[in-house]
């Protein structure tokens, strides 16, 4: 049989520096927050005024899995990891705009306030329906 033949990584054990790496060039003072809070998972992502996305991450990139995704533990992570590379990239002050009804919505708003950003504004665009479609006739038996 022989030996078998590892392939490692291209860019060492330390997977943390990579993705200091691949954090973008410039430098921001003002940034938008946008979380979406589902009932599943919850997703953040900074951009600027335009809408352009410089950072984003998920419960599930971080590691969570199925029900966990939606815990506000779970949110507070994310939110942490969004704040530290923020700030890596020159970010002082946020605006903040949040969609949708999951669990995580206040505490990843508490966790990134706390990290030291100056909160602008908050705004919740929840998306709700004004009466929605007509409902199924009752059922004949």
């Amino acid at each position: 049989m022989g030996k078998k033949r590892v392939i490692q990584k291209a860019g060492g054990a330390d997977s943390n520096s990579a993705r200091v790496q691949k954090l973008p060039k410039m430098k921001i003072d003002f940034g938008v927050l946008n979380i979406l809070s589902t009932y599943n998972n919850t997703i953040i992502s900074l951009s600027d005024t335009e809408g352009n996305i410089f950072l984003s991450s998920s419960c599930g990139a971080l590691g969570f899995k199925g029900a966990r995704k939606g815990t506000p533990y779970a949110a507070s992570k994310v939110s942490e990891m969004v704040a530290e590379r923020a700030k890596l990239i020159g970010v002082k002050e946020v605006g903040i705009k949040v969609r949708g009804i999951g669990s995580g919505r206040e505490s990843a708003i508490r966790t990134f306030a706390s990290k030291g950003f100056e909160i602008k504004f908050i705004k919740d665009l929840t998306p709700v329906p004004h009466n929605g479609p007509k409902p199924p006739k009752p059922r004949r038996v």
